[in-house]
Formats: structure tokens, sequence, C-alpha cells
């Protein structure tokens, strides 16, 4: 007989639609906090060629960030993030740089790590997150030890 522990953890991963809305909303706010970065503005248009879906669909989930009080948007007006949209993008920022040192670290080659890490961000408990920190913070204190491991 299976381990039904396994199979309820998997049905518990995959529960909630919420889980994928957020983790959309937070790809978003992600693109379009990077986009104002480095161009000083989103588009609809760069947001829909970064996340490679429609500029309808774009629209459509503008309107619903901004409803949720994650960003000002105007059709053909120019995109900002409130703080709540910020913060959000900052986590993920955040959360992004974590996994992908950490995946760097244990000898992950960058262009995988950091494709992996895009696709863990969003799933990471604060506990998990919490302990990679450290472990990273430790694996700096002592880097022969991360230099042995990726030597194995």
């Amino acid at each position: 007989m299976g381990d039904s522990r396994r199979l309820d953890s998997i049905k518990a991963a995959h529960r909630s639609e919420r889980k994928k809305s957020s983790s959309r909303t937070e790809d978003y706010l992600e693109v379009i906090s990077e986009l104002v970065e480095l161009k000083g503005y989103a588009t609809t248009l760069d947001i829909s060629r970064y996340m490679h879906v429609s500029a309808p669909s774009v629209t459509k989930m503008l309107q619903r960030l901004d409803e949720g009080g994650y960003l000002e948007y105007e059709k053909y007006h120019g995109i900002k993030l409130t703080a709540r949209g910020s913060s959000v993008a900052e986590s993920v920022r955040q959360r992004h740089g974590i996994l992908l040192e950490f995946l760097e670290m244990i000898g992950v080659g960058y262009r995988a790590a950091n494709r992996d890490a895009e696709g863990i961000e969003h799933h990471l408990d604060p506990t998990t997150l919490a302990q990679l920190r450290k472990f990273i913070t430790f694996l700096r204190a002592n880097p022969k030890i991360a230099e042995s491991f990726r030597n194995l």
C-alpha cells in the first residue's frame, strides 16, 4: 500500500486555485516592477511581451490588480505600482534572489538556477525561506564547505 501522506501532500499543494492566482499576481507585479526600474514605465505591450500573454489578457489583469489596490491603471496611460504592489514585487524579488544564490552556491549554473528560481519562488513557505537565508549565510562564512560540496 502506498504512502497516503505523500498523496495528501500532493493534494494540499494543488488544492488551491488561489495559490495559482496569487502566483500570477506576483508574476505580473514582478514584471511591472522590473520594467519600471529598467525603463521608468511599463506598458501593456511590454508586459504582454515579457509574460507571453495577449494584450487583452494583460489589460484584464491590470484592471484586477488596480481593483485589488496593487497598482493604479488607466487605459492608455502609465501603470504605477502602489505601496502594496511594490511590497509584493520586492518580496518576490528577494525570494528569487535567495533561491538563485542558493542554487548557484550548490553548483547549479546561472541559466538553470534562474529558471528554477522563477518556478519555485511563489511556492516557498516563509520558514523554508528563512532557513535558506541562514544556510546561505553559513556557506558564505564557510566557503570551503560550499567548495567541497561543489567538488563532489
